[in-house]
């Protein structure tokens, strides 16, 4: 039993929606101010769940909005239990999978492409001058898109994260892409 005083913010839909989901961003702050905080399930609302809970929108998922604000990395980590044996027999020690959750699908941006036509991603400078173009598909009917995004600054943060994780749990760490594929990112 412990006797403290707790913070509280209700992350509910419904909350939510009435803070215009500063709720969620007043929680990261306090997570950031007391160094922890423990988040229940809640709902990410799709359409179906708009108009049951008579929302204003489709608010983003708070688990998004929370990583980015931490910079955050999520290590999911096996709980291990002695009498229950693992699924993989021959594996003597848990796998950990860290996985960077700041920007990437948290902050992607989606557009329904509703006929024949091309999306191209350019990149505007500071100066209003256009710096790089590239064709991203030519569509030759209807079709979606997606954008994604990270900083150099985040990427270090996760990659130091990693480090500091293997170092204090004493564990092997290796780092997993598909580089072959996607060269810059």
């Amino acid at each position: 039993y412990l006797d403290i005083e707790l913070d509280y913010y209700d992350l509910g839909v419904e909350h939510r929606d009435k803070t215009e989901d500063k709720v969620t961003v007043d929680s990261a702050h306090a997570i950031q101010k007391y160094g922890v905080g423990v988040k229940c399930a809640t709902i990410t609302p799709n359409q179906d769940r708009v108009k049951e809970y008579n929302l204003k929108q489709e608010w983003k998922s708070p688990n998004g909005t929370i990583r980015s604000i931490l910079d955050g990395t999520v290590f999911r980590k096996p709980i291990i239990v002695k009498n229950i044996p693992p699924a993989v027999r021959s594996w003597k020690k848990p796998i950990t999978v860290g996985r960077h959750a700041y920007g990437d699908l948290y902050k992607d941006t989606e557009l329904y492409i509703p006929e024949a036509g091309k999306v191209e991603l350019v990149y505007t400078g500071k100066d209003g001058k256009e710096k790089q173009r590239a064709l991203i598909h030519d569509f030759d009917g209807a079709g979606v898109i997606m954008g994604q995004h990270n900083l150099d600054k985040s990427i270090l943060s996760f990659a130091q994260a990693c480090f500091n994780y293997a170092i204090s749990e004493k564990i092997d760490l290796w780092f997993a892409t598909k580089d072959t594929i996607s060269k810059k990112y």
